[in-house]
């Protein structure tokens, strides 16, 4: 389980969940939920990406929890949520149907946010029940769906088998991250975020992601590697919004312009400038806005209400 690193004060510092509870996925893997705000408001669900946990919405939670009910969790092995050998995009799935299970009503309806790889858990599960019973629509943030080591700017080389093998490299280190430092939070800004960042917003990113475990974080970078969801896009039929930065090195803008084309329902790409592959916490005020008007457009109406 991940060691808990988190900024103490300020909008990045976690928020105090009104309830956690622990969900259960099909192979039996526990996973750590906070919910947040009224128990009788709109459903916001939370999935965050590779490396990082709940901490990552921090900003969002705090905005929206006031008239939302923002149902957030630690994808297996981050966080609070312990370690399985299972990885994989069907484990993805089987846990984002477990939370969904867990803090939703039959037939209740969410606007699910996706970051990263918790943007790729919402494409693995799209065609599932249990997504499809409970999504009323979805925000991808900074994601792909395929050919995510090919495509990344990481390393600033020209695209090919050379820039494509020493990705695959540094992303798949198994080398630990090691404390916060200078040093580390200037490789941690160089690699995910745009170039503009505040120290603050770097701050909390770094402790977020130095505190996921090393054999965690090497296990799930061979899934990306891997990574093929291209035929779950064309399954997410429900409305969705995308954003990437345009600085993101991650998952650059390729990908967004390939998921809109790809998605069934697309309402838009919003690309922002200067800005990277953390777009929740580099634009906390944009992305919680796209969330708000997600909820305004797309009510969570139980079907046969």
């Amino acid at each position: 389980m991940s060691r808990i690193m988190n900024v103490a004060s300020g909008p990045y510092a976690p928020p105090v969940p009104a309830r956690e509870l622990t969900a259960v996925s099909a192979d039996g893997a526990r996973l750590h939920v906070e919910v947040h705000g009224p128990a009788d408001a709109p459903a916001v669900v939370l999935a965050h990406g590779w490396t990082c946990s709940t901490a990552f919405w921090a900003a969002q939670i705090r905005e929206l929890a006031v008239d939302h009910r923002v149902i957030a969790y630690d994808q297996r092995g981050h966080g609070r949520s312990p370690a399985s050998p299972a990885c994989g995009t069907e484990a993805l799935a089987d846990d984002l149907e477990a939370v969904l299970e867990a803090t939703l009503a039959p037939g209740e309806k969410a606007v699910i946010a996706g970051h990263s790889m918790g943007g790729m858990t919402v494409m693995a599960a799209a065609a599932r029940p249990g997504f499809r019973e409970h999504a009323a629509a979805v925000l991808l943030c900074s994601t792909g769906a395929s050919r995510l080591v090919a495509e990344s700017t990481v390393l600033p080389l020209r695209a090919g088998r050379l820039r494509t093998a020493l990705t695959k490299r540094v992303l798949g280190s198994r080398a630990p991250l090691g404390p916060v430092t200078p040093i580390a939070r200037a490789i941690l800004k160089y690699g995910t975020m745009g170039p503009g960042s505040a120290p603050q917003m770097v701050e909390a990113c770094a402790r977020i992601v130095h505190a996921c475990p090393r054999k965690v974080r090497y296990a799930w970078s061979q899934v990306l590697d891997l990574l093929d969801l291209d035929h779950g896009v064309r399954e997410l039929a429900v409305p969705t919004e995308v954003v990437v930065g345009t600085a993101d090195r991650l998952t650059p803008p390729v990908h967004a312009r390939s998921l809109a084309a790809a998605l069934p329902h697309c309402l838009g790409v919003t690309e922002l400038p200067g800005l990277g592959h953390m777009t929740p916490i580099e634009a906390p005020e944009l992305v919680t806005a796209k969330i708000r008007q997600l909820v305004t457009t797309y009510p969570q109406v139980k079907e046969g209400a």
